[in-house]
C-alpha cells in the first residue's frame, strides 16, 4: 500500500482536462431525503480511504478518453487509475495513454492527486473477467476498488457519495451507482426506440432495489465500488484466488451473491449515478439481454450446472425470479389473448368488453410514472410511457431475449455468449433475434389449421374454457400493476 501511496503523491505534472468531456448535469437527486443516507452524510468522519479504480476497456475508443476525463473531474478523484485493455482491435490503447501519467487536479475538496496507469494485456480468453482480475491485482492493497465500464460516464459527485456511504458502514461489501443511458446522441428510429425501452428498463430495475430498502441485487461493473475486505472473504468463502470468475455469463450478479453470502451488504447509492452505453441494434440488444438471461438463469436454477452452483433461495435472486415469472406470465397472456381472439372472430363470437381497456390504460399509467422518476425525462420517455405501442412492441422484444435465453438454457447446449455478444456489436453474429418471431407465426398458422379441422362444438370449448383463464391471469396481472402505481416511491429519483 505505501508503494502505491509514494507513487501517487509524487510531484504531478498539471492537467487540464480536454473539453470534450461530456458531463451530466442535474441534481442526482430530487424529493425527500431518505433518512438512512441523510444519516451516514451528516456522520461521515475525515478518514482518507484509498480508492483504487479498474477500468476494463474492449474496443471502447469512441468513448474512453470521456470516462478517464470523467473521473478526472470528480470532487473526489480515485488515488489511481488503472485501464485495463484486452482483445482490442481499435484505438483505445493510443487514446487512453494520452491520460497516462500522475495527474496534480484542482477541486473544492482542495488539491488532489491520481496516476493512470494503462496496460495493454493483449489477446485474453477471459475477455472482461480476465481484465477486471487483472486490475484487482493492482489495486489489493487499497481499501476499495472501484470499477468502471469503458463506456460509462459518472456525474462529477459519483465517487464521493459511494466513497460516503461505504466508509459510513463496515457492513457494506460494495455499492452501486444508479445507471441509466444518455439519449441525446441517439440517431435514428431503431436506436431511438431501444434507447427509450432501455432507459425504462433501467429506471424499473433502479427503482425496484431503491425500495427494497436499497439493497442491490446485482452490483453491476458500470460504476460500483467495492471494498477489498469483502472481496478477499468472499474469495476465501468460495475457495478463489480471484474475485470474478470465468465460469458464469453474468461475472457481476455471481460476485453479488458471494459478497451478500459472506455477510456483506450490497447496496444502491440514492445519489451516485453515471450513464451507460446502450445498445442501439436489435442484435446487439439481443445477445446482451440473452448473455444476461441466460447466466442468470444459470444462477437460480437449483443444482451444479458446470462450475456454477445453482442458488435458487438466495436473497439476490428473489429479483430474478419475479421477473422471470412475470416475463412467462406476459407471454402467456399475450399469446393467449391473439388466438382466442382470431378465433372468436373467425366465427363471430366476439364481442368488445370496454373491461378489456382497463389493463393497457393502467400499464400506460404505471409506466408513466416510472419515467417520471428519471432525473432527466425528457418528451420520447414519456411518449414512449403514453402511446402504447411502442412499450408493446420493446415487451415482444424482450419475450424474444426470454424464450431464447430459457431455449438455449434447456437445450444444454454449449454457446459463447461473451463471443456472441462482441460479435453482434460489431455488427456480425447470425440472425438468430429473429427465430422466436419465426417461431410465433408457425404457431399461429399450425393453430389456424388445426381450428380449420376441428368442429364449431369443439371451437366453442375451448373459447368457452379459455377466455376465463386468460381474463383471470389479465385480472391478477393488472392488480400487480395497480399496487406498483399505487407505492409510494419515497422521493427516489432514478
Amino acid at each position: 500500500m505505501s508503494n502505491v501511496r509514494n507513487r501517487i503523491e509524487a510531484p504531478a505534472r498539471s492537467y487540464e482536462a480536454p473539453l470534450h468531456a461530456q458531463e451530466i448535469v442535474g441534481s442526482p437527486f430530487e424529493g425527500e431525503f431518505p433518512e438512512d443516507f441523510a444519516a451516514v452524510l451528516e456522520n461521515s468522519t475525515g478518514h482518507r480511504s484509498t480508492i483504487g479504480c479498474v477500468i476494463p476497456a474492449y474496443n471502447e475508443e469512441e468513448s474512453i478518453a470521456d470516462v478517464i476525463e470523467a473521473l478526472l473531474k470528480q470532487t473526489r478523484v480515485p488515488d489511481v487509475i488503472h485501464v485495463v485493455v484486452n482483445n482490442t482491435s481499435d484505438n483505445t490503447v493510443k487514446i487512453a495513454s494520452e491520460f497516462a501519467g500522475p495527474h496534480e487536479l484542482k477541486s473544492d475538496e482542495g488539491d488532489q492527486f491520481t496516476e493512470v496507469f494503462v496496460h495493454d494485456i493483449g489477446k485474453n480468453p477471459d475477455k472482461k473477467v480476465g481484465a477486471l482480475n487483472y486490475g484487482y491485482s493492482l489495486v489489493e492493497g487499497c481499501d476499495y476498488l472501484l470499477g468502471v465500464d469503458g463506456d460509462t460516464i459518472a456525474n462529477s459527485r459519483a465517487v464521493e457519495y459511494l466513497e460516503t456511504e461505504a466508509v459510513g458502514d463496515s457492513r457494506i461489501g460494495g455499492i452501486s451507482a444508479i445507471f441509466t443511458i444518455d439519449d441525446r446522441p441517439i440517431k435514428g428510429g431503431v436506436g431511438k426506440f431501444l434507447i427509450a425501452g432501455q432507459r425504462t428498463q433501467f429506471a424499473a430495475f433502479n427503482l425496484q432495489n431503491l425500495l427494497r430498502g436499497r439493497n442491490m441485487a446485482v452490483l453491476g461493473g458500470q460504476f460500483s465500488i467495492f471494498s477489498t475486505n469483502a472481496l478477499r472473504d468472499a474469495m476465501k468463502q468460495n475457495h478463489q484466488t480471484t474475485p470474478w470468475v470465468k465460469d458464469s455469463e453474468v461475472e457481476d450478479s455471481l460476485l453479488s451473491l458471494q459478497i451478500k453470502s459472506a455477510g456483506y451488504l450490497t447496496k444502491i447509492s440514492p445519489y451516485a449515478r453515471a450513464n451507460v452505453g446502450g445498445m442501439t441494434t436489435l442484435k446487439g440488444y439481443d445477445a446482451q439481454q440473452v448473455k444476461w438471461t441466460y447466466g442468470a438463469i444459470e444462477l437460480m436454477w437449483p443444482g451444479q450446472r458446470g462450475d456454477t452452483k445453482g442458488q435458487p433461495f438466495h436473497p439476490n435472486l428473489r429479483l430474478r425470479w419475479f421477473e422471470n415469472f412475470g416475463m412467462l406470465t406476459n407471454l402467456f397472456v399475450r399469446v393467449a389473448f391473439v388466438i382466442l381472439l382470431a378465433g372468436s372472430l373467425s366465427i363471430d363470437a366476439f364481442i368488445f368488453s370496454a373491461w378489456w381497456l382497463i389493463p393497457p390504460l393502467v400499464a400506460m399509467a404505471l409506466n408513466l410514472r416510472i419515467a417520471r422518476t428519471m432525473t432527466h425525462c425528457d418528451n420520447r420517455d414519456v411518449l414512449f410511457a403514453v402511446l402504447l405501442f411502442p412499450a408493446e412492441m420493446f415487451m415482444w422484444v424482450r419475450l424474444g431475449h426470454f424464450l431464447r435465453s430459457w431455449s438455449r438454457f434447456l437445450s444444454k447446449k454449449k454457446v459463447d455468449n461473451w463471443a456472441a455478444q462482441a460479435k453482434a456489436e460489431s455488427g456480425g453474429g447470425s440472425l438468430g433475434h429473429w427465430a422466436p418471431l419465426l417461431l410465433l407465426a408457425a404457431v399461429l398458422v399450425a393453430m389456424a389449421v388445426v381450428w380449420t379441422l376441428i368442429g364449431p362444438v369443439a371451437q366453442s370449448t375451448i373459447l368457452w374454457i379459455g377466455w376465463p383463464i386468460v381474463g383471470v391471469v389479465t385480472v391478477l396481472q393488472t392488480v400487480g400493476m395497480f399496487a406498483k402505481l399505487l407505492r409510494r416511491h419515497h422521493g427516489y429519483k432514478v
